[in-house]
């Protein structure tokens, strides 16, 4: 019993510290790491200053963005949808989503498998942070 109740305030505390996020882009990840595990994504999304679509959008300002909102950039039916319901990428939402995309988004353009571990995902998202919508850290 104990057990579980430790198990349960870990996940909540877990949880509420992503969704704490200031402004810098403080998350329990490290945006070091994170910079490592981006390498995974580079191939179809850019970040930082200058950067442009790829397959994928740029990602600069993603951390709070609205779902499907970067500009002129061509985005899947089932994420417009995801946008259409008040959709926004926080950091759960991410963590959602770079877990197993196509199963967060059904029908979703992104053929990226996901991220399996929970660290690197919290290291992304982290990383990710740390840029502004201009593309600045």
């Amino acid at each position: 019993m104990l057990d579980k109740l430790l198990a349960t305030a870990c996940m909540t505390l877990l949880s509420a510290g992503m969704a704490l996020a200031d402004s810098h882009g403080d998350l329990p990840g490290d945006p070091a790491a994170g910079e490592k595990v981006f390498r995974k994504c580079k191939a179809c999304h850019a970040v930082g200053e200058g950067a442009e679509a790829k397959t994928g959008p740029v990602l600069n300002g993603v951390v709070g963005r609205t779902i499907a909102a970067e500009p002129g950039f061509d985005y899947s039916d089932a994420l417009k949808a995801l946008s259409e319901k008040d959709g926004t990428w926080t950091p759960e939402e991410l963590d959602a989503f770079l877990t197993k995309p196509r199963d967060f988004a059904k029908g979703t353009k992104m053929s990226f498998a996901g991220l399996r571990k929970d660290q690197e995902r919290a290291d992304v998202i982290a990383y990710l942070a740390t840029f502004s919508m201009e593309g600045g850290s």
